[in-house]
């Protein structure tokens, strides 16, 4: 199926699933996961209403996007795979956002990188002479045993946003989670909750105001929206199969 065949049939279910939920569905925003798909793949998502988009790996996201992203300023593109610290300062000059913020050492990593690639010091300025924009991110928590990464719990996510806080260059935006591969809603459902509640006590304590809640992908994006997700990162059921 092409994707301006595809994309409709998503949109719908998105609706659906947020009427189902009592939610207003402009406050989810779909994202189109890209990676292992090209450059043309991305055009005709872009051309068909995609803005945000979503890659796992830094150096083919170098490969692909640059051009592309220089030529549609309304386009942003977020890094939502595991991130090594030897690809922070790249990974700082090219996503608009990091979603997949799962340890202390990253974040150091990343905001040192900023403050180089960004101008995150205060006064400091970027390669163009003017200081940029923070680099939005989001900390991960881990919610599920069958995932490696995120920050295990709540105290250890406390800790995270509170070293972001010490880096200018670096904002911290809201919370991602993968939920378990599972044909177990229930679990599923538990995932996104907790990442929800996780939400709460953040905001709670003043850490952001209305959180990005990255949360659901093809295969339950329906139960994230049902529990308050506010992001969906959607790949297969927009571009099919792996490309490349």
């Amino acid at each position: 199926m092409e994707i301006r065949e595809a994309l409709p049939r998503v949109r719908e279910r998105v609706e659906k699933a947020a009427a189902s939920a009592g939610r207003n569905v402009d406050e989810i925003t779909l994202m189109g996961v890209s990676k292992f798909h090209n450059v043309k793949a991305v055009e005709e998502a872009y051309e068909n209403g995609i803005r945000v988009f979503g890659e796992s790996r830094v150096q083919e996201a170098l490969d692909k996007f640059p051009a592309f992203l220089s030529s549609r300023p309304d386009a942003s593109l977020h890094m939502i795979g595991s991130l090594q610290r030897n690809k922070a300062k790249a990974a700082a000059g090219l996503f608009h956002c990091v979603q997949s913020l799962d340890r202390d050492e990253l974040v150091e990593a990343l905001g040192r990188a900023c403050q180089m690639e960004r101008g995150g010091e205060a006064g400091g300025s970027g390669e163009a002479g003017e200081k940029k924009a923070p680099l939005l991110v989001l900390l991960e928590l881990h919610t599920a045993e069958d995932s490696k990464s995120g920050y295990p719990g709540l105290d250890a996510l406390l800790g995270g946003a509170e070293k972001i806080a010490a880096y200018p260059g670096l904002e911290l935006a809201g919370l991602m989670t993968m939920a378990p591969f599972s044909s177990d809603t229930k679990a599923v459902r538990a995932s996104f909750r907790s990442l929800y509640k996780a939400g709460e006590e953040l905001t709670r304590r003043g850490f952001f105001t209305a959180p990005v809640l990255s949360m659901g992908m093809s295969g339950d994006f329906e139960i994230a929206i049902e529990e308050g997700s506010t992001l969906i990162r959607i790949g297969t059921l927009i571009f099919g199969e792996r490309g490349l």
